[in-house]
């Protein structure tokens, strides 16, 4: 087997290096501008994370001072500046609990729907689906609100859907399937709730109940024809 002297390794070394040498030095280039650049974009996503949150942190702070019109106004600049970050749809469904409080059903469900197409939070989405069909129910869309509310898996909120389904039946008049759904829901309530749950839902899930099971049996008796 030919052994090449040192000599003779240095060369072909040398003669690879100058063959493939500015490839190597592109490369390592390549490889420092994308860390460099991975750096600087690590360090703006750090930057803007934390403007974000001192906004939304402003934004909360004048919402408790009473100043809603001021608050609304925040909130616009936050969704203009962050609108990709974590605190545009904490401050939607912020914003949207205002409207609904000052009866703009139209201005709320438009920020309910934003947070329900749009988040990247899955739970956030599901609240807003929620709180979106709620509002509908109030406009008169009992029909909309159960599109919305849909009949998939909804996880710690499932008995929260059953009651909105059940309140928009209700509104279509079908007292039934309204009374199955508020059964559905008080059976997967969750432990501890008592009458009440998160976001003000279930406060008279007990009596819309009651009052649907005392109707039921005074229907049967009204004779037909």
């Amino acid at each position: 087997m030919d052994v090449l002297s040192e000599g003779e390794q240095w060369e072909a070394v040398k003669a690879w290096l100058r063959q493939n040498g500015l490839a190597i030095v592109a490369g390592a280039l390549i490889g420092i501008i994308a860390l460099l650049g991975w750096r600087w974009w690590q360090n703006r996503q750090d930057t803007q994370a934390l403007a974000a949150n001192a906004a939304y942190e402003r934004l909360l702070g004048t919402f408790d001072t009473g100043d809603v019109d001021g608050a609304l106004k925040q909130l616009e600049v936050l969704l203009k500046d962050y609108g990709n970050s974590a605190y545009a749809a904490p401050a939607q469904l912020a914003a949207a609990r205002i409207h609904v409080a000052r009866n703009e059903l139209d201005k709320a469900a438009a920020r309910l729907r934003d947070v329900a197409e749009k988040s990247k939070d899955p739970q956030l989405k599901v609240v807003a689906r929620l709180r979106l069909a709620r509002v509908q129910i109030a406009q008169g869309k009992p029909d909309e609100a159960l599109a919305m509310l849909g009949t998939g898996d909804v996880g710690a909120f499932q008995w929260l859907f059953a009651e909105a389904r059940g309140d928009a039946l209700y509104a279509k008049g079908d007292r039934a399937a309204a009374l199955k759904e508020y059964e559905a829901a008080r059976a997967g309530r969750q432990p501890g709730t008592q009458t009440s749950g998160p976001d003000g839902a279930g406060e008279l899930l007990d009596l819309k109940i009651n009052d649907l099971r005392a109707e039921a049996p005074a229907a049967a008796a009204v004779p037909k024809g």
